[in-house]
């Protein structure tokens, strides 16, 4: 079978590999599409990985359950997440899922850009069947909007609050598309590309501001009337743009960090603000069984939907053009197609 492996940011090769062989436990999947994540275009947090099979947003179709699978069958459709927890430790009561050992070292063999991947045990806890009405692509939006999700509800969004949510690609856009679905009251959305910003508006933000420089804090202050906003969603993964986000957020505001940091990253706060604003900051790390079922729901009612959201559609030979396009400000999500399995 053939895989899409990454020696290095921009180092992707497809190659043959041999297809993984299920156990009693285990079912094997004949991938049908799979997205290319926000993370995998970060140079420092993919490189880290590699070398690796990427994909972890895959949908396909059940080709083998093992003896003991009752869940799956053989012609089944499936979404699988990547990760799932084991349900009975700590984190796992507390609803920490991300925390939980099993969650973190749970995966997919060898990776969702793969004709064939194989689902442990441990993931079939968090793999979902996919009604007929869903096609490939809207599958594959299950887990990026499952990490929305969890960013909205640790945000504490309560009907009528205002949101800013700075960084428009495909997660920033799934922030729009559902905060207002939950009934936020201000939406804006800001970038660096007018082209985003005005992608954002048509899809439900009644802001979308154009940034140049550090001029995103006056541009709140002037779209608010001075009263900031009451979240403040941070898609950038830099200190730089959280200090902006936290600059951004009005009194008793809560400001969720979505995106990871380089490790050597440092931000100065003034603790002293934070105390008398009562600014939360808060971050969002992935998502668990309970988003993922949640998104599934969102995809099934047409509030997240491939036809608005999925720009790009490339076949696993055309991995690089995938990955170079997802790059680009004119995409939002780039998805990889698998046709006919030897």
């Amino acid at each position: 079978m053939q895989v899409a492996r990454l020696y290095d940011f921009g180092d992707i090769r497809v190659e043959q590999a041999d297809r993984p062989e299920p156990g009693p436990t285990e079912i094997l999947v004949r991938a049908s599409a799979c997205g290319i994540c926000s993370g995998d275009i970060m140079p420092w947090y993919i490189r880290r990985k590699a070398p690796l099979v990427l994909g972890h947003e895959p949908v396909g179709i059940v080709e083998h359950a093992g003896s003991e699978v009752r869940e799956f069958a053989p012609g089944d459709r499936v979404f699988v997440h990547h990760h799932a927890p084991c349900f009975d430790c700590a984190p796992c009561r507390r609803g920490e899922y991300v925390q939980c050992a099993t969650w973190r070292a749970s995966n997919l063999r060898p990776g969702g850009m793969a004709e064939y991947f194989l689902v442990e045990a441990c993931n079939l806890r968090d793999t979902l069947k996919l009604p007929e009405a869903i096609g490939d692509a809207d599958g594959v939006l299950i887990e990026p909007a499952a990490c929305v999700i969890k960013s909205l509800k640790r945000s504490g969004l309560r009907t009528g609050d205002s949101i800013l949510i700075i960084g428009l690609g495909i997660m920033g856009m799934m922030h729009v598309k559902l905060a207002r679905h939950m009934g936020a009251g201000l939406v804006i959305g800001a970038d660096l590309f007018e082209l985003r910003a005005s992608r954002a508006r048509a899809l439900g933000a009644d802001i979308g501001l154009v940034v140049s420089g550090d001029s995103l804090i006056e541009q709140v202050r002037e779209a608010t009337g001075g009263a900031m906003a009451d979240v403040v969603i941070v898609g950038p993964g830099s200190s730089k743009a959280i200090a902006t986000g936290i600059g951004c957020a009005g009194k008793g505001a809560t400001v969720v960090q979505f995106t990871a940091t380089p490790p050597e990253d440092e931000m100065l706060v003034r603790p002293h603000d934070l105390y008398f604003n009562e600014t939360r900051l808060v971050p969002s790390y992935s998502c668990g069984p309970e988003e993922t079922r949640a998104a599934l729901a969102m995809v099934e009612r047409g509030v997240i939907n491939a036809a608005e959201l999925v720009t790009h559609r490339f076949p696993l030979a055309n991995i690089s053009d995938a990955y170079a396009a997802a790059q680009k400000p004119d995409s939002l999500k780039v998805i990889v197609t698998f046709g006919p399995n030897p």
